[in-house]
């Protein structure tokens, strides 16, 4: 009888502690890893690994697979980027607790914030609960390919308790706080890892109201933060999450000082680079780092490269989505639609037309004019295409090398392959025209990788495959500065994110550990183009985008993927609260 249930052989190990890479052997029986160094013995399978690259599961802290986690098993594009855990529910929006009759209302919040298709999730969830511990009886009941882990949504909570009175700036009174509170609370009690918040005015419903919480006072905040820290007093476990436009009037980095002090908690925010933001990323690293060192404990979420927006015909946003021409075709059939686009008379109308803002937010309109006509930060997507762009290769330097204005040239790259051509425009972590600034801050123990909106923003990015991208760009390929080596990096999307959310059990190739492992040939890894598929339910379309060189991703000891494609396994599920392993802490 085979002593073990599968051994990875000769594989280049990197074990996500951030010590060197050894060649050896891994050892699985049971789920857990059993074995790592030489291996004697047989299993009922073995995967040849010679020359490969072994690394623990990647755990990815900033997704949005709220509804998504409740109809779909695959749980792709994530998934198929190496990552065996995710924690959804960010950005204060989610779908619990939820009255049943504020489902519609829940789901246009999250259409207008996070970019998924409303009548993806409106036939596609099932509502099977109200409160937000029903809400993970709900998840638990499906098997996934990988583990998911959920904040409490702030706009959530607030709705639910508020209800009509939820209205911007409204105040709520010392009941509505102690009501929300408990809510909280009783959510991590119940497994949440955390609770999530948002202060920024991009994120809106499709109705353009803010989310329930934006406008939340520190005594709010903190005082939800005191809740969770009973919990977690309790044996729970729980991070607050905030994305916020972090004004300097608001002194957010004051409070979430306080919160992470009094509640004993780590805090965690959005950390972007942006022209727009009154506080520079400098800025931000340094009011955080002086909390921190009065005994806060706040951690920078940095992505991983220019922050932005995919612009295509079938996706939400293109550069002429403001011309009356594209106004008066936009809502047709796609087929009806780009026989207009591909028509000499319709383009030479549409690019006669100046850009009509009347009905455009005015909110972000810095926004709005480099979509519609910042052709010096925006890029052509080919199927090579280098994600830290020179200014040779925007829109602007390839339409002058043309000889052609930049609007055509943006036009006729749309309109390639039958019009599925795309345009690259990274609106954050891009101002100085590199991703220089990144190099530190992914060696600094304050940040954590993350921002990769898995599962939202379906027709805008596709981050979730950021975990590929720090692998193929930032080790393997980067040519305009310097690199990360692949130990730190391995470390990063792997221990670190998972420590900050308690899940001690994995991220980390050594016996006793959660045997979550990716196989990786790097000499074959890339990232493929992006494409769009409507496959989400009622046909909703995502941006989606693989890569090669996955030999293979297993979860919890069985493979999950080989060769990019999916075995059928299942074995992921939902994570209640902290995770620890004894003898993994007693083997290291």
């Amino acid at each position: 009888m085979a002593q073990y249930d599968l051994i990875i052989r000769g594989g280049t190990i990197v074990d996500g502690t951030g010590d060197a890479a050894f060649t050896g052997d891994i050892a699985v029986k049971d789920g857990l890893i059993a074995a790592v160094g030489q291996v004697i013995g047989s299993a009922r399978e073995e995967i040849d690994a010679t020359g490969k690259v072994v690394t623990p599961g990647f755990v990815d802290i900033h997704t949005h697979y709220d509804g998504q986690a409740t109809w779909d098993q695959e749980m792709a594009p994530s998934s198929w980027h190496g990552v065996t855990t995710v924690v959804m529910g960010n950005c204060g929006v989610g779908f619990a607790p939820a009255k049943p009759d504020r489902h519609e209302w829940l789901i246009s919040l999250m259409e207008g914030v996070e970019d998924i298709p409303g009548t993806a999730l409106d036939e596609g969830m099932t509502w099977d609960w109200e409160t937000f511990p029903e809400y993970l009886d709900a998840l638990e009941k499906l098997p996934r390919t990988i583990d998911i882990g959920t904040h409490v949504p702030h706009g959530a909570v607030r709705a639910y308790v508020l209800g009509d009175r939820e209205q911007p700036g409204a105040v709520p009174t010392a009941d509505d706080i102690d009501a929300m509170s408990a809510i909280v609370e009783e959510g991590v009690r119940a497994g949440a890892l955390g609770f999530s918040t948002s202060r920024t005015v991009l994120h809106k419903s499709v109705d353009g109201e803010l989310v329930p919480g934006t406008t939340a006072t520190p005594e709010e905040l903190i005082a939800i933060g005191k809740a969770m820290g009973r919990a977690t007093a309790a044996g729970g476990h729980a991070v607050f999450e905030m994305a916020s436009d972090l004004k300097r009037e608001w002194n957010e980095f004051e409070w979430m000082g306080k919160l992470s002090r009094e509640a004993k908690i780590p805090v965690t925010f959005a950390a972007l680079q942006s022209i727009a933001k009154e506080l520079s990323l400098d800025e931000q690293m340094a009011m955080m780092r002086a909390e921190n060192d009065n005994g806060a404990r706040i951690v920078a979420q940095i992505a991983l490269r220019g922050n932005g927006i995919i612009m295509a015909w079938q996706g939400t946003v293109n550069p002429f989505a403001f011309r009356p021409s594209w106004m008066a075709i936009k809502e047709l059939p796609w087929e009806e639609q780009k026989a207009k686009l591909l028509d000499p008379t319709f383009k030479a109308q549409l690019l006669a037309e100046p850009n009509d803002y009347t009905n455009a937010p005015k909110d972000i309109g810095g926004v709005v004019m480099v979509i519609s006509q910042g052709w010096a930060m925006q890029y052509e997507m080919d199927p090579d295409f280098d994600y830290e762009p020179q200014a040779d290769a925007s829109i602007n330097a390839r339409a002058a090398a043309a000889g052609v204005s930049p609007q055509e040239y943006a036009y006729d790259l749309l309109c390639q392959g039958e019009g599925k051509g795309f345009i690259y425009l990274p609106i954050l972590n891009y101002a100085d025209g590199n991703l220089d600034f990144l190099h530190p801050l992914q060696h600094a123990d304050d940040t954590v990788n993350s921002l990769s909106d898995g599962g939202a923003h379906c027709g805008t990015i596709c981050d979730a495959a950021s975990p590929t991208f720090m692998l193929e760009h930032w080790v393997k390929s980067r040519k305009r500065g310097a690199r990360i080596g692949l130990e730190q990096a391995i470390k990063r999307q792997c221990r670190d994110t998972a420590v900050l959310y308690g899940l001690e059990d994995r991220g980390v190739i050594a016996p006793g550990y959660l045997a979550d492992v990716n196989v990786i040939d790097m000499e074959r890894l890339k990232l493929g183009k992006p494409w769009l598929a409507f496959d989400l339910p009622a046909g909703g379309k995502r941006l989606l985008q693989k890569a090669d060189g996955y030999v293979a991703t297993i979860k919890s000891g069985t493979v999950t993927f080989r060769d990019g494609q999916w075995t059928g396994a299942t074995p992921g599920g939902l994570i209640r609260g902290p995770q620890r392993v004894e003898l993994a802490e007693a083997a290291e």
